[in-house]
């Protein structure tokens, strides 16, 4: 764990800012229950393999680094769908994780996932479904959103026992609902009592 103060990491890839408003009720949610968010996002893929981004963007959050991630005492992790799967730049991100996977940074710690989709069909359960797995390997433990919470129960839109989601329209002009931020605060808040429970659970290490 790292020395300075206990922070969740609020991950997340946003096209068209949707699922950036998500990760920041997620945000809410952590600091609502007395945890530190950090929120990070991750630059796009460059057409060529040879160019690269500046290390800080020109504007909006910092980019995350292999610190900012091994440090955390959990994690959510949100990407626009991309086909059914998280987009590009988040599944690259990941793909150069394996120096944290070797050492185990990850293990033991809680993790949720988050999404946003044009379509009411357009692949939400499985993109959250699939952006799970790197997270499993690396040891993490799923917290998803139970149906204690009303606004599961009641949307008409996004949310899912999963992890929140969003539905965006075609036009991703449509803003995050009333269920989904609630939805989206909630799963913070949750996820940040369950790092600070598993940072005293002794796993026999």
């Amino acid at each position: 764990m790292s020395q300075t103060t206990p922070y969740v990491l609020v991950l997340y890839y946003s096209s068209y800012g949707t699922t950036k408003t998500l990760a920041y009720a997620i945000a809410q949610g952590i600091e609502d229950a007395g945890m530190t968010a950090r929120i990070r996002t991750v630059p796009t893929v460059a057409p060529e393999t040879t160019a690269s981004k500046p290390a800080i963007p020109d504007e909006g959050d910092l980019y995350c680094t292999m610190d900012d991630l091994k440090g955390c005492s959990g994690l959510a992790l949100g990407s626009p769908t991309h086909f059914g799967n998280m987009a590009a730049p988040m599944k690259y991100f990941w793909d150069n994780t394996v120096t944290l996977w070797l050492a185990g940074n990850l293990q033991n710690k809680p993790a949720s996932v988050f999404t946003a989709t044009g379509s009411m069909h357009g692949g939400q359960e499985t993109t959250l479904l699939t952006m799970m797995l790197p997270l499993m390997h690396h040891g993490m433990m799923i917290v998803g959103i139970p149906y204690a919470e009303s606004a599961l129960n009641r949307t008409n839109r996004g949310g899912t026992p999963y992890g929140v989601s969003h539905v965006s329209g075609a036009l991703h002009d449509q803003p995050v609902s009333a269920d989904e931020r609630e939805l989206a605060i909630a799963q913070g808040r949750r996820l940040a009592i369950t790092a600070t429970a598993l940072a005293q659970a002794n796993f026999g290490r």
